[in-house]
């Protein structure tokens, strides 16, 4: 829409308008937690001596970081063990059972993704539905809410790694509390003062009190219970590792006392310098889950979980064929058997290595990191391959079709990192595994759009490196990376991809093959989503030829092209091409899926848009009409599809100057976006923008100057001072001015967007050739 000089707005299409509403407070206030909360330890204790006492009044608005210490230097001191999590567990039990938090947001912040999917999932359950968009976008969303609401709330940040992972994400607002643990010696906020307290080792008392609960059933255990302490240093690790391996086998603290003493001897002498006191208890601890197990059966179930993620394993990993088939070996019967998977983990969980959580349906299994680094250290190379492969299989194997279980997909693709991390030459023997494809696919259905783009650009890069750049594998994983890149907003990069995908295909297999085929199909969507309509309808054009003429192949449906080619059209200006074919594909869609279809609706409502570009109102209303009756009957009222049909019938009423049928559909798509999509999306701007556009058109005009007013601020803020849609917002309200008798501030607006818009953009672009008219006509008056 571009009227000039007549007091209506410029570019209805580009206003961005009105204040940003609050999001929607949690539904009833009620209480929330998301994320799984880890259990605490058996004979737990608060540490009164050595703990950081302050994490029962955490404060609002500031952040409280639990670290590790400084290492001592000793042989394979390990960092973390130290108790850190448990007290983080713990804190955040009592404040949510205390009820002084209404919403308490668990995340394991191991890496972005898996941050970004905590978010996301825990903005799902406070708004009671799924959340359209990217992560990104929702996870926007969440911290907004946290930032403004009233309801008390916690988010504990688990194992920070980096402050990179969370540029961005740093949860705040005066009403919340945030507790972070990391295994290194430094923060890593890097803002905000926040508190930080080393966790390490027990004080004394604290030392013998733990020993003596563990020790509980049998007392005559406790003999030589203060000397053990000593010799483990009170380090909370070894000493669980040591009272539960005393506990398991029925000896006193001083014959475990004595086998240490000896182990370390072995070890000091073979390693040179004397060993941390955990280096030596994991090798006893293992030893024992052996005694507790048949044949090898717990040692190899270790040396399998130590490769996965042990903030949380999927029961259900260990009980697939995969790794049943690979605890066989280490069974004297030797047969694949579920309850074998079982044994040996409860061997290993009552020698303290690991801890199986009772209270979840998952069964999720932790491991200790220091336990990891321990046995990842002293795995041989063949032995480790082994159950790479082994452990590679098991989670594709436990993998939900299509990522029904969010929650288990977010902890198995964790898992796939940390066995990437750990063994990544063992998937890459004669290719690259499934696994690293599954992941990738896991990252692309949960939106995680930055974390795709990064796992398929390092995969893509290694299978290049590794197999080479024509290598099948190689070719899939850069078509991944492209559609990545195109779902993330970098659609150059995404073309170049494409183009060089083609090439390769149309040199190798020539260029009629399927192969090459969809190549071309990829790259024609990819220009289109690049903003370079003419590139793409060439692309298109050849495939939908190939379509008809049969190269293309089976999975490359003709009515998908069609569809695209049409939009193609459209976004090149030609839309009687763009009407034809979009006729033409609804009327095979409406014959092969019938009238309700969601990919008929589609290209139904596309046409509608099309018929409105050309200025067919009678058309557009009809198509658009039927459209959003369909989308609302078989969609439903909250579904995207459906609100985009309500924002294409109510442009085409306001076009058609029908502004009491409009503007209900404008406020109706308003709230809508607010609700589900939030104030901040671009679409949610847009919908103010055109609902002010409606109010101006209908001669509303105190609610639309307001709308601008407040428009040009919230664009601002949201966009940037030089974003087109900003230049277009100042353009409108200048409009609005010129409409109330406010001839000069109208003009003085209009000429300081003018000069941004030149210096901005090309002084034939098409918002600046509008700014330049209507100046001109409202300086004429």
């Amino acid at each position: 829409m571009a009227i000039k000089g007549t007091g209506e707005p410029i570019m209805n299409s580009q206003i961005l308008a009105a204040a940003t509403p609050r999001l929607p407070a949690n539904p009833g206030g009620s209480p929330v937690r998301s994320g799984a909360v880890p259990p605490l330890a058996d004979c737990f204790s608060a540490r009164p001596e050595t703990g950081p006492g302050p994490l029962g009044k955490l404060m609002p608005g500031r952040a409280i970081v639990l670290t590790t210490p400084e290492m001592s230097g000793t042989l394979h001191d390990w960092p973390g063990g130290t108790g850190k999590t448990q007290f983080a567990a713990f804190a955040a039990e009592s404040l949510w059972r205390a009820r002084e938090i209404d919403v308490l947001v668990w995340v394991t912040a191991t890496s972005r993704a898996s941050v970004l999917a905590g978010y996301a999932r825990a903005f799902a359950q406070m708004m009671g539905t799924e959340q359209a968009g990217d992560a990104e976008t929702v996870a926007d969303r969440f911290l907004a809410w946290l930032g403004q609401t009233s309801q008390p709330w916690l988010v504990v940040l688990d194992d920070v790694t980096g402050a990179a992972d969370l540029a961005g994400l740093w949860p705040a607002g005066p009403a919340g509390q945030v507790l972070i643990t990391t295994p290194t010696a430094v923060s890593p906020v890097d803002s905000g003062n926040p508190l930080v307290f080393p966790v390490g080792v027990f004080g004394s008392h604290e030392a013998l009190t733990y020993l003596m609960g563990r020790l509980s059933a049998d007392p005559d255990q406790r003999v030589g219970a203060v000397d053990l302490l000593e010799d483990l240093g009170r380090d909370p690790i070894a000493l669980a590792q040591a009272s539960a391996a005393i506990a398991s086998s029925g000896i006193t603290c001083r014959d475990y006392r004595d086998l240490f003493g000896r182990r370390r001897e072995q070890i000091a002498e073979a390693a040179g310098i004397p060993p941390a006191a955990k280096a030596v208890t994991w090798t006893l601890s293992v030893e024992q889950a052996g005694q507790l197990s048949p044949g090898r059966l717990a040692q190899s179930c270790l040396a399998l979980a130590v490769l996965l993620d042990g903030h949380g394993i999927p029961g259900a990993v260990f009980s697939t064929p995969a790794a049943c088939g690979y605890l066989a070996a280490s069974h004297p019967a030797g047969v694949p058997d579920p309850k074998q998977a079982r044994t040996a983990l409860l061997s290993l969980e009552r020698a303290g290595l690991l801890t199986i959580d009772p209270a979840n349906t998952e069964r999720t299994v932790r491991v200790p990191s220091v336990v990891q680094a321990a046995v990842r250290s002293a795995t041989p190379d063949s032995m480790r391959d082994q159950a790479a492969r082994a452990a590679a299989n098991a989670l594709l194997e436990a993998w939900p079709a299509g990522d029904a279980e969010p929650s288990v997909a977010d902890a198995l693709r964790s898992c796939v990192t940390s066995l990437h991390q750990a063994a990544a030459e063992s998937l890459w023997s004669g290719g690259c595994h499934a696994i690293l494809f599954q992941a990738g696919r896991s990252l692309d259905s949960a939106r995680l759009v930055g974390p795709a783009v990064a796992h398929w650009q390092a995969l893509a890069s290694a299978s290049e490196r590794v197999l080479g750049p024509g290598h099948p594998d190689t070719l899939i994983a850069s078509g991944r990376l492209a559609s990545a890149s195109v779902a993330a907003g970098l659609g150059t990069e995404a073309v170049a991809l494409y183009q060089q995908t083609l090439d390769v295909r149309a040199s190798a297999l020539g260029t009629d093959h399927p192969s090459t085929i969809a190549a071309r199909a990829d790259l024609g969507t990819a220009l289109l989503a690049a903003g370079r309509p003419v590139e793409a309808i060439s692309n298109l054009e050849v495939v939908l030829t190939a379509c008809e003429r049969g190269l293309a192949p089976d999975d490359l449906d003709s009515l998908v092209v069609q569809d695209s080619l049409a939009d193609a059209y459209r976004a090149a200006g030609r839309y009687p091409e763009a009407i034809r074919l979009a006729r033409r594909t609804l009327a095979e869609r409406e014959r092969q899926q019938g009238a309700d279809h969601p990919d008929t609706m589609t290209t139904r409502g596309n046409l509608a848009s099309a018929c409105l570009a050309v200025g067919r109102l009678k058309d557009a209303i009809a198509f658009g009409q039927r459209t959003l009756a369909g989308r609302e009957r078989v969609l439903g009222f909250d579904h995207m599809d459906t609100i985009g049909s309500l924002s294409t019938l109510a442009s085409a009423y306001h076009s058609a100057r029908r502004f009491k049928d409009a503007i209900p559909l404008y406020e109706r798509a308003l709230r809508d976006r607010e609700r589900i999509q939030g104030p901040n999306h671009p679409d949610t701007l847009g919908a103010r923008g055109n609902l002010a556009s409606a109010y101006h058109s209908a001669g509303r005009m105190a609610s639309a100057l307001e709308l601008y007013e407040r428009s040009r601020l919230d664009c601002q803020r949201v966009l940037g001072p030089e974003h087109p849609d900003t230049l277009a917002a100042r353009a409108n309200l200048a409009h609005a001015y010129f409409a109330m008798g406010r001839q000069p501030e109208a003009v003085t607006l209009l000429q300081g967007t003018l000069a941004d818009c030149e210096r901005v953009l090309a002084p034939n672009d098409p918002l600046t050739v509008a700014v330049r008219e209507s100046l001109e006509a409202v300086a004429r008056g």
